[in-house]
């Protein structure tokens, strides 16, 4: 039996590219000059897609593949790909959850220390023989102790918030509806309150339509000149602009951001700002991790095309 027809959005590592060519008839849509003629010419060969998260599969690429079966997506978020226009073909949605959660709450985490205690800047000090020729580093800001708020008590959420104990932090968080998993950590449905209780708002829920912009210009500024925004979730679940006004008039202390609309040409307003971590969405970015998520996609492209159950469906 000929191998099912895959389209493939964008690179993956060798060690994820040669074991999908072998299993699957890849289509490398990435590499197509003319996308558009590319995708007239394989469309209808195509039974699944392989694509990343921030990649996706929108309705024209759907509707391009008349005989799509299922897309399987690289990385925990989905929305970029169109659920709606799958939905109406039946076609089943794949992603790689789990696999992820403790690198991202890691470096979430970083971020927050890193930011805190001023590292990149120290380092560039002792590099710069400004140590030896003008002294020490300027004082910073200690995070232990300090209050924490987590936006969204998912997989990576929990993760954060049972690192941050380790700091002693004071958790609290806010979601859909209180967890029964949180234990001891306060709820807080409102995300404004959560912010004005907070000095470090991690931002790790899941993106959609109604989490667009829910960290807004209230959420910004209720965090307030002390407070710290760190996103390791969506660029979506943030307002930039307020953001950015905020960063820049000192209405928010600091920010530390692995997301960002347009990336990876994000606002090059950020690089004007000296209280702004910028990470270049490497979350999940561990040799082990991207292992793990490209096992993944295969695992969920096999277990459909042989009829078995989805290993980790979203629709």
């Amino acid at each position: 039996m000929a191998a099912p027809h895959i389209l493939q959005v964008g690179p993956y590592p060798a060690w994820d590219q040669e074991p999908l060519e072998a299993a699957f008839t890849v289509h490398r849509y990435f590499e197509a000059a003319d996308k558009g003629a590319f995708l007239a010419e394989v469309g209808p060969q195509i039974r699944g897609i392989a694509t990343r998260g921030e990649l996706g599969a929108d309705a024209a690429m759907i509707a391009a593949c008349p005989n799509l079966e299922i897309v399987s997506v690289y990385g925990v978020g989905y929305d970029a790909v169109d659920l709606d226009a799958c939905r109406a073909r039946g076609i089943r949605v794949t992603n790689t959850p789990d696999v992820l959660t403790g690198d991202v709450a890691d470096l979430g985490v970083a971020m927050m220390l890193a930011q805190s205690r001023g590292m990149v800047g120290a380092e560039a000090w002792a590099r710069s023989g400004s140590w030896a020729n003008q002294g020490l580093y300027q004082l910073q800001r200690r995070v232990w102790g300090k209050r924490a708020g987590v936006l969204g008590l998912g997989r990576i959420g929990f993760e954060v918030a049972k690192r941050l104990a380790g700091f002693d932090l004071d958790i609290a968080y806010s979601d859909v509806a209180a967890k029964p998993y949180a234990g001891q950590w306060e709820f807080i449905a409102d995300p404004v309150a959560l912010a004005e209780r907070s000095d470090f708002l991690f931002v790790t829920l899941a993106a959609s339509a109604a989490t667009r912009h829910i960290v807004g210009r209230e959420v910004i500024e209720a965090l307030g000149p002390e407070g710290m925004l760190i996103n390791v979730s969506r660029a979506a679940n943030v307002d930039e602009e307020a953001l950015l006004a905020a960063l820049e008039t000192g209405k928010l202390g600091s920010a530390a951001l692995d997301v960002f609309e347009g990336e990876p040409a994000f606002n090059p307003r950020f690089l004007a700002l000296p209280n702004v971590l910028l990470q270049p969405h490497h979350a999940s970015g561990t040799i082990e991790t991207r292992k793990a998520m490209g096992q993944l996609v295969r695992d969920n492209l096999t277990a459909h095309f042989a009829g078995q159950e989805l290993p980790t469906p979203v629709i």
